[in-house]
């Protein structure tokens, strides 16, 4: 028998606590195993509109784990037969444009009109510890609880524009669950734009009032992307203001080239607060779709969007397997290293790394 520094009697795997009492012996504890999850089941459960199992497999997309990855590519191919049925929307806008607020007033509007709407939220990530903010289902609070609609807040990670490189798989389980609109919100910092453009169908600028001041900060660019320009928060003093500016962003957008083929980019005021302007938006919207359908560039657009995508994901995965490999990464390091101390030349250094 012998003591332990809190009195307690140790005996045969018997321990006695302080009052004499007899206690069952201690039994280490045993990590319980990672939940598997069956893929036909999850996909059943996504194509019966579960949010609950849209959001398993949007995780299991996402995860950075190897068998996870290939299960979640093996879900989304049991998928894919049933996606492409909606019209995917990104929406973009200066700070201070009122985009969540927007978005929850429009997609409250479309599943009153008997439309589900899924809410892909592009949150920044911090460059320097890699969190992100995710606050969307609390700016749309009352989004969030409509029963035919989902957000997914999605990290960047990093990725580059602010973009989370599973948004376009993302989209493909939205549509297999029964989404017919697909609401894409950027973070609003120049490459997203161009990356989130390059995903949907339809892109919607949100403005403020008093476009001259406005255009000082925002890159033409920008400008040739949208199909669209909605003036938002045009009520109240700013009602009177805000016909102004659309006006001027209509003479503005003669001299852009339109952003889709067969379209002429147009600019309409609306309010989130005083719901007006909105049922506007939704009517372009349904023009859009049928003008671009009808002339067969909305299934060019989608082949050359899945031809890029094709592309990128090649980029992405010679970068992960040449990072991959720990030889590399710390020859990396030591060539790094003599480029800073002037010993070799950047394209020395590269030439070595691929030798």
């Amino acid at each position: 028998m012998s003591r332990d520094k809190n009195s307690r009697r140790v005996m045969d795997g018997v321990h006695e606590t302080h009052d004499g009492m007899k206690a069952l012996p201690r039994k280490k504890f045993k990590k319980p195993e990672a939940e598997t999850l069956d893929i036909q089941t999850v996909a059943e459960g996504v194509r019966s509109g579960s949010r609950l199992y849209l959001g398993k497999a949007i995780t299991l997309l996402e995860s950075s784990n190897p068998d996870h990855k290939q299960n979640g590519q093996q879900l989304l191919n049991q998928l894919l037969p049933f996606t492409g049925n909606s019209i995917r929307i990104g929406i973009t806008g200066v700070p201070g444009a009122g985009k969540s607020t927007f978005i929850e007033t429009f997609g409250e509007m479309l599943t009153e009109l008997g439309h589900r709407v899924a809410v892909l939220a592009i949150d920044p990530s911090s460059s320097l510890t890699g969190g992100s903010i995710l606050g969307d289902k609390t700016r749309m609070e009352q989004l969030a609880r409509n029963p035919n609609a989902f957000i997914r807040p999605s990290p960047t990670a990093g990725t580059l524009g602010g973009v989370h490189k599973k948004t376009r798989e993302t989209m493909l389980l939205c549509e297999a669950a029964g989404y017919d609109v697909i609401l894409v919100e950027t973070v609003g910092v120049g490459q997203s734009e161009t990356l989130v453009r390059g995903m949907v169908d339809m892109f919607l600028l949100l403005v403020l009032t008093g476009a001259g001041d406005e255009l000082q900060g925002m890159k033409k660019g920008i400008l040739e992307l949208a199909d669209a320009i909605v003036v938002h928060k045009a009520d109240g003093d700013n009602a009177r203001l805000a016909k102004k500016t659309v006006a001027e962003y209509k003479q503005m957008l003669h001299f852009l080239q339109p952003a889709s083929e067969g379209w002429t980019t147009r600019p309409l005021a609306a309010s989130s607060l005083e719901n007006s302007g909105i049922p506007d938006v939704w009517e372009m919207v349904q023009e859009f779709e049928a003008t671009v359908k009808s002339s067969g560039y909305w299934n060019k657009r989608r082949r050359k969007q899945t031809q890029d995508w094709f592309r990128s994901m090649i980029t992405d995965e010679l970068h992960s397997r040449f990072f991959d490999d720990p030889e590399r990464r710390q020859l990396v390091k030591i060539l790094e290293k003599q480029v800073l101390d002037e010993r070799l030349t950047v394209a020395q250094a590269i030439a070595r790394l691929f030798e």
